[in-house]
């Protein structure tokens, strides 16, 4: 296995220009650009070289874009005529590879849909609009992970198994697999992801970036494969709150052919950020979603929990979200209807864009049948058990079994998390978003142990994730979930966490878990300020006062947050 830490290739510093483009967000680029220091070409060029230098072990892109250099000029023509279209010009952008991207494939991972070239997804046209670069395809779990019930995240027959950046051998988690690792390696500032239920929060936790789920219906689905349209949706992905801001201002647009009738219209998110956001503010903690994790895991929450206080806000600690656990039964089967319904429409209107080419599956039954045919590569890792399911189905989304499992899927989230956020008047919920990344095994599948995506995916409330700590030297993110069209208000939250914890590393691509990082197995790297004050819990209901110290591990570490008035002597 190559050594990437030590490979002076790799540096993320642009020749001839100051501007660190690892630490460095989509501003400092911009502005760089804006000021000649950098080219949107050396720029492109920068990220091209490092994808083919890393990528041969990460696996986190399929294809990168063939025009993309030609679309780096484009932009440089129009910073040197002083006309920049929109906020991202010059900025490169990774898309997940179930995203349609004009003159490619669009495959979800599966050489299935090798054979069309749809045109661009609105997201797509409003990425151009505002001047970024589409520099890649990311990888994914095939077909967004809904293909088999023993399935490995992060892989695909197209793709290849995607590697976490932190140890080669864990996973990434999925099914926004490659936008994750390839943001968090350096591949681009920037990464669309989609998340049906989980799919954008987690791998971003794992891989240790941010990562937004939008409310159902901000951002458009229309050019996008689809799981189901009562959960999918579009995200940014990216290694600050900030830049993840400013990507959402871009995607989060009103497409005549698929918002919600009460979408809020266009903001700039990136402006509404606010260091000083969580003082008092109210937030909820939510602990029993990552109960089942261990005691250096659960650390980190109390770790965060304790930051969360220092920084002012009002902590409300515990908040139980009833019934959360009786949803994913009927999720789960309310989603094979939806799949079948959604995935069968897509290939009708896909065969317009293949040329009539007779390989195309046409539904769903073609698509297990195309399988079968080539299981000697498609069904080399996994089955196909859920296709099989969903097939099952009617996949009609008027049978009134369908809409009974979909509305007590809808009605148990939604109550789940109003009930708290309407008792204690929460701005939001906060939890650990997941476990740490699982060890890459394609006997038993994925080894997950706990996440925290549910409420937020079903309900279509947004969820902010953000790095905090790490178990093992493997990122642990935190989230931030509120209530529909809440995106302002989290992620400024999210933004004043950030800034005072500082809890994202940049990955060493090493070969597995380094010794040392063993050794101090749960770790919040925090900037150095005042100590995080008092152990004294202060809770509101059952347990209030009582000491969680004897479920902390001696190894765990407690970090030393800053105020929200230090920070605002330090920020000028």
């Amino acid at each position: 296995m190559p050594d990437f830490q030590k490979s002076s290739e790799l540096t993320p510093e642009i020749p001839g220009a100051s501007i660190d483009i690892e630490s460095s967000p989509v501003v400092g680029l911009r502005r760089a650009l804006a000021g000649g220091e950098l080219t949107a070409t050396a720029v492109t060029r920068h990220y091209l070289d490092r994808i083919a230098d890393v990528n041969p072990a990460l696996r986190a892109v399929i294809a990168v874009s063939p025009d993309a250099m030609e679309q780096a000029a484009a932009s440089d023509d129009a910073w040197r005529a002083g006309r920049p279209r929109g906020p991202l010009e010059g900025i490169p952008v990774l898309v997940k590879d179930n995203v349609q991207v004009s003159g490619t494939a669009t495959t979800a991972g599966s050489p299935a849909l090798l054979g069309a070239r749809p045109p661009d997804a609105f997201i797509i046209s409003r990425l151009r609009a505002a001047g970024a670069v589409i520099l890649a395809k990311a990888n994914l779990s095939e077909w967004a992970n809904f293909r088999s019930t023993r399935s490995t995240s992060g892989w695909s027959t197209v793709g290849g198994q995607t590697a976490n950046p932190y140890a080669l051998d864990r996973n990434p988690s999925g099914s926004s697999s490659g936008s994750a690792a390839g943001v968090s390696a350096g591949f681009a500032p920037l990464a669309i992801g989609t998340e049906t239920d989980g799919s954008i929060v987690s791998p971003s936790s794992a891989c240790g970036i941010v990562g937004v789920k939008p409310t159902l219906g901000l951002v458009s689905r229309s050019g996008i494969v689809p799981l189901s349209l009562a959960q999918d949706t579009a995200g940014p992905m990216a290694t600050s709150v900030a830049d993840a801001a400013a990507l959402l201002s871009v995607l989060a647009a009103a497409d005549p052919d698929d918002c919600a009738e009460d979408h809020p219209g266009p903001a700039d998110y990136a402006a509404l950020l606010d260091r000083a956001a969580l003082e008092g503010a109210r937030v909820g903690i939510w602990r029993g979603a990552s109960a089942a994790g261990d005691a250096t895991t659960e650390a980190l929450l109390d770790a965060a929990v304790d930051c969360l206080r220092l920084l002012g806000a009002v902590v409300i600690d515990p908040v139980e979200l009833p019934d959360i656990d009786k949803v994913t039964e009927p999720e789960f089967d309310a989603l094979n209807y939806e799949f079948k319904h959604g995935i069968n429409t897509y290939l009708r209107y896909l065969a317009a864009f293949s040329d009539g080419d007779p390989r195309l599956p046409g539904t769903l039954a073609d698509l297990i049948e195309f399988n079968d045919r080539n299981a000697a590569t498609v069904l080399a890792r996994f089955g196909q058990e859920i296709f099989r399911a969903a097939e099952a189905t009617s996949g009609d989304l008027a049978d009134p079994v369908y809409l009974e499992l979909r509305g007590a899927a809808s009605q148990l989230a939604r109550t789940a998390v109003e009930t708290p956020t309407a008792e204690h008047g929460l701005d939001a919920i906060f939890s650990l978003t997941a476990n740490p990344a699982w060890l890459t095994d394609y006997v038993l599948g994925d080894h997950s142990v706990f996440g925290t995506s549910r409420p937020g995916a079903v309900s279509g409330w947004p969820t902010v994730s953000v790095p905090f700590g790490y178990v093992a030297g493997l990122p642990v993110g935190v989230s931030f979930l509120g209530p529909r069209w809440s995106e302002a208000r989290l992620l400024a939250l999210a933004y004043a966490f950030e800034q005072a914890t500082n809890g994202r590393r940049v990955p060493g691509l090493r070969a597995t878990v380094a010794v040392e990082d063993l050794r101090q197995p749960a770790l919040a790297p925090i900037r150095r300020g005042p100590a995080a004050g008092s152990r004294a819990r202060r809770r509101s209901g059952p347990g209030a006062g009582r000491s969680r110290s004897s479920r902390r591990t001696d190894t765990a570490r407690r970090p030393p947050c800053r105020s929200a008035r230090a920070r605002t002597a330090r920020s000028g």
